[in-house]
């Protein structure tokens, strides 16, 4: 097979991109990171969007991008971007894998014809932000669950309460895991080592066994019914088609009032406003979001001063690791692209994940 041009179209350190380029000897690497915007941050995968190319440096990104058969990253990790990559511009383009997991998103809104999604695989990083997210997910149920709020409340006014409340304890709660990828079985890991139940949703409840520390699998459209079982629940659904208001007001409605609900999936799943109220109303325990109907979260949304929510500005994910497991999946599916078998995590058209 003659030699495969990758391009690094995103931020990333030099370590990294050579192991990408050790990945196999017909990997012809075109990486320049003088014309990519600098990262401000680790993981930043958009760069500096006050970044602009000089003429020369334009022409030779251009050039690259011509040149490219495969593209780790896509430039300015946007819908628009993605399309003029797409919409037959770059003919020898055969492979784009994005750095985010929720890429399927970019991918339709792009408006892409099927031609050009047959053409040209788009593949996400769907996986590699497990642990974070999980982590997070955990800390949320413990905050919680050991009033981390009322306590920050009383140590800023100094408080020494004469008649103290027992805090609540995780062990022996339901876990609802409303999602079984990667982040939601490592949800289920952690759940278990607190002593949890775990119960959970899926697309179908007929796919392959249970996963490990699961202590039941059911499908989808028994949300509404399992709901009411639910001391906590964590939700990790992409948004997708099928996934878009699942957790409507209706299942909302069913939570108990001591259900923890912590969402690091996509807002959209969420009818948010039915959320606001079982907070404000305080009809379940508390919310620890760190996704949102519209992003970034409005200054007027209610959830910004509700006293039982925590907001993350979808930051859950960052870890000074994520560019290494990136580079670490992308690498793995290189050499399935090769090889010229199945790619992973490869875009679905139409249910956009």
């Amino acid at each position: 097979m003659p030699p495969v041009r990758v391009m690094i179209a995103t931020p990333l350190e030099e370590e990294l991109a050579g192991r990408v380029a050790a990945a196999d000897p017909r990997v012809e690497l075109l990486f320049d990171p003088a014309l990519l915007p600098p990262a401000r941050y680790p993981g930043d995968h958009g760069g500096d969007p006050e970044f602009r190319r000089d003429p020369d440096g334009e022409a030779r990104w251009r050039a690259m991008l011509d040149r490219a058969e495969v593209l780790l990253g896509i430039p300015g990790d946007s819908a628009d971007a993605l399309a003029g990559l797409l919409a037959g511009a770059h003919p020898d383009l055969r492979w784009v894998h994005a750095t985010s997991a929720g890429a399927g998103e970019l991918v339709r809104h792009a408006g892409l014809d099927r031609d050009a999604l047959d053409r040209v695989a788009v593949t996400t990083s769907s996986g590699v932000h497990a642990v974070p997210l999980a982590e997070f997910a955990v800390l949320g149920l413990l905050a919680v669950a050991k009033d981390l709020p009322g306590l920050a409340a009383a140590q800023r006014t100094r408080s020494w309460p004469t008649v103290r409340q027992p805090l609540r304890e995780l062990r022996g709660q339901t876990l609802m895991l409303v999602g079984l990828g990667e982040i939601g079985r490592e949800v289920a890991r952690l759940g278990k080592a607190l002593g949890m139940r775990t119960v959970g949703v899926r697309r179908s409840a007929r796919s392959s066994g249970a996963p490990p520390f699961t202590d039941e699998v059911h499908g989808a459209d028994r949300l509404p019914e399992l709901a009411g079982r639910a001391d906590a629940m964590v939700v990790s659904l992409p948004l997708t088609g099928e996934t878009a208001g699942l957790l409507d007001r209706a299942t909302i409605e069913r939570l108990p009032p001591a259900c923890i609900f912590v969402n690091v999936g996509r807002g959209g799943v969420v009818d948010e406003a039915a959320l606001v109220d079982a907070l404000r109303e305080r009809r379940i325990a508390g919310a620890v979001l760190d996704v949102f109907a519209t992003e970034p979260l409005p200054p007027d949304s209610p959830l910004w001063t509700l006293p039982n929510a925590l907001v993350s500005p979808h930051a859950a994910a960052l870890s000074e690791h994520e560019n290494e497991r990136i580079v670490e999946l992308f690498v793995a599916n290189l050499r399935r692209f090769l090889a010229g078998e199945p790619l992973a995590n490869r875009v679905e058209p139409g249910v956009w994940y």
